[in-house]
């Protein structure tokens, strides 16, 4: 697989797929590329809708060169944990952003979730956040606020009575709560349109079989998320039947 960065033809190439509606996949296929790479390259030039080529080749050099004049502050200047390099830290985030925009999530608010995932602690203040990602702190509390609304994160304090924004394990596991409640409300509202539009009939038909469908993943769905966190986050102790710190 080829290293290295996007060149102006790799671009132009993205441009032609997306005009013919491809798949970020089939698209990164063809130029021998992971598939992150080019669904990153999309989201962070205009999206879909809005990507060209040239004016994308033009955008990245221009951030190539402000990298290049910036004083060395910052995530990007940040001796890193463990010997990781920094670099490869701040692609990966950039990656993990772009991923969370592509499941829907606002820029901003995609950029704190992927700050705080990649954080080793999981946790950071708001002007820690608005440090990381040097911009205000007034961004950092919209952001914050929206993903809270979807409970994505979720607050304490810590021993200085000081606000920290966490992202942990058990989110993912509301997560999927949520998204088999919300099945649930759907298949509820089927069930009531099948008695309105008279059993039997053609819509009645497609909404009982969409209720039947919905009922049955988020059973299996919820069923899983319970397994899945009893089995992979247990307490250390617990799972290999020794004592000791988590």
């Amino acid at each position: 697989m080829p290293g290295g960065r996007l060149t102006q033809q790799d671009r132009r190439q993205i441009a032609l797929g997306l005009a013919d509606n491809l798949p970020y996949a089939e698209i990164a296929r063809r130029l021998d590329r992971p598939t992150s790479t080019v669904t990153r390259e999309v989201m962070r030039n205009g999206g879909p809708a809005g990507y060209r080529a040239d004016l994308a080749h033009r955008a990245t050099e221009r951030r190539a060169h402000r990298r290049g004049q910036a004083a060395p502050r910052g995530v990007r200047a940040a001796a890193q944990p463990y010997g990781r390099d920094a670099e490869a830290v701040s692609e990966f985030t950039e990656t993990l952003t772009t991923v969370f925009m592509a499941s829907g999530l606002p820029k901003m608010m995609a950029r704190v979730l992927a700050c705080l995932y990649s954080t080793d602690s999981g946790s950071l203040t708001a002007s820690e956040l608005a440090q990381r990602l040097q911009v205000s702190p007034a961004s950092i509390s919209k952001a914050i606020a929206f993903l809270e609304n979807l409970e994505l994160v979720r607050r304490e304090r810590d021993e200085r009575r000081r606000e920290r924004y966490v992202v942990d394990d058990d989110l993912w596991y509301q997560s999927m709560i949520r998204s088999a409640r919300s099945n649930d409300q759907f298949a509820e509202a089927a069930r009531q349109g099948v008695a309105v539009l008279r059993p039997g009939t053609p819509a009645a038909v497609r909404l009982e079989n969409a209720a039947r469908f919905l009922d049955f993943v988020s059973e299996s769905l919820m069923r899983a998320a319970e397994q899945a966190r009893d089995v992979l986050y247990a307490p250390t102790g617990t799972a290999s039947g020794e004592g000791g710190e988590r």
